[in-house]
């Protein structure tokens, strides 16, 4: 009997979605129980640091944006020493430290001690993503790397709903005894985060190549090419905000839809990066095709933001539906975004020096999480329609300027390679 073409797309798609046995699979459990530890901490910890420790809103939001400077600080550094040690061993130190620190939240009682926790903990989770990218590429082919990094971030979105619905549980009882709980899942899960490290195989090291004899790429920092796309970058993952902190404002200020509707909104987002980002990362593998991936990224999102301007003041008949393909077409966005800077990030850094590319690249989340909310905002919100045409030029310029500048990339990092090997070439043989 024939096979059903559609039964077989539809299987392809969900066996995509698996991560292969071995590292891959030990990576995706990785992923899911730190996922569900930060869910849960995440969902819940601002309301508990108010209700429980007795901060003022001011006191929260100062001490987490101080947190997330730090974490920004030290990402090029930490990476730097994946370089050196390779990213494992800093990678399990993270997740140990982070476990240790998590558990500390239970003896806090006031807002210094709030502080240095909050600090301490941005720095260790800030650089354990470029940590994790870092051995991705250490780990696996270069064929491989995008699709798993693709893969990670559906089970991320599968573990952080399942720790958001057990912080829904924690908010209910909202008691001292709550918080406690909350902080020590969340210590158990970096915990178990650094077990699976220590287990992955001690041999997988060894895939990790050193750069070339003779050969001392720059600095990151003072590769222009590479810190432009990783800002072109964060300036694309603006749709993060966008989502999370923009809309909500503009359904209740400037729509006739319900305020209700924003929870429909993130499940959907969710839901279909879970399903489709895997699948969406096709095309990614190489660092020409990434740049067209955050080309078109540009370009969805650029619509999205052109299809929530519509919304204002119209019927909620109206309004609902175009918020919902607003939603769908950021998605599509988001997940191009995603693989596209995968790509870049896992591409385009010189032999030997991933790790502290990588802290780099982390530079332009760096620039979403910081000013990303705060310029969403004004523009959506303060500017009303104007202000998404605004926001929705400057997404386009971004994702039209990636392929010529990855272009220039790309030939710089060849010349380079090939003055390396140039003098190499040139040096002497060593007497024997």
């Amino acid at each position: 009997m024939a096979s059903n073409p559609a039964v077989n797309a539809v299987r392809s798609w969900a066996s995509d979605l698996v991560p292969a046995r071995g590292p891959a699979r030990r990576l995706a459990v990785l992923t899911v129980v730190q996922a569900t530890g930060f869910g849960l901490f995440l969902s819940s910890s601002a309301i508990f640091f108010r209700s429980t420790i007795g901060l003022s809103a001011g006191q929260v939001g100062f001490g987490l944006s101080a947190a997330g400077l730090a974490g920004m600080l030290f990402t090029v550094p930490i990476g730097r020493l994946a370089d050196r040690f390779g990213p494992r061993l800093p990678l399990l130190i993270s997740y140990a430290a982070l476990a240790v620190l998590f558990a500390a939240y239970c003896g806090v009682t006031g807002f210094a001690g709030f502080l240095v926790l909050a600090a301490l903990i941005s720095v260790c989770e800030t650089s354990s993503h470029p940590l994790r990218m870092a051995l991705t590429h250490q780990v696996f082919q270069e064929d491989e790397r995008v699709r798993v990094s693709a893969q990670m971030r559906s089970v991320f979105n599968v573990g952080f709903m399942l720790g958001a619905a057990i912080a829904g549980g924690a908010l209910a009882v909202g008691s001292r005894t709550a918080f406690y709980a909350v902080a020590l899942i969340t210590a158990l899960a970096h915990a178990c985060c650094a077990l699976i490290t220590w287990r992955l195989p001690a041999q997988e090291e060894a895939k990790g190549a050193g750069a070339p004899k003779g050969a001392q790429p720059r600095s990151g920092l003072r590769d222009f090419r590479f810190v432009s796309l990783a800002l072109l970058c964060g300036v694309l993952e603006f749709y993060q905000p966008i989502l999370t902190v923009a809309l909500p404002l503009w359904i209740i200020t400037h729509t006739e839809a319900p305020s209700s509707v924003n929870a429909v909104l993130l499940l959907l987002d969710t839901v279909l990066v879970i399903a489709f980002q895997v699948a969406a990362s096709r095309g990614a593998e190489t660092a020409p095709g990434a740049a067209r991936m955050l080309r078109r990224s540009g370009l969805l999102l650029a619509a999205c933001c052109l299809v929530f301007a519509v919304t204002q003041d119209i019927p909620a008949v109206v309004a609902v539906p175009l918020l919902l393909v607003g939603t769908a077409v950021l998605v599509l966005g988001e997940l191009s975004q995603a693989a596209g800077s995968w790509g870049l990030s896992l591409h385009l850094p010189p032999e030997g020096k991933q790790g502290e590319y990588q802290g780099v690249f982390a530079l332009g989340r760096g620039l979403q999480q910081t000013a990303g909310p705060f310029l969403v905002t004004a523009l959506a919100v303060g500017q009303g329609r104007l202000g998404w045409m605004i926001l929705a030029a400057v997404l386009l310029l971004a994702g039209l300027a990636c392929p010529p500048l990855t272009r220039s990339a790309e030939a710089a990092k060849a010349k380079a390679a090939s003055a390396a090997e140039g003098r190499n070439t040139a040096e002497p043989e060593p007497a024997r």
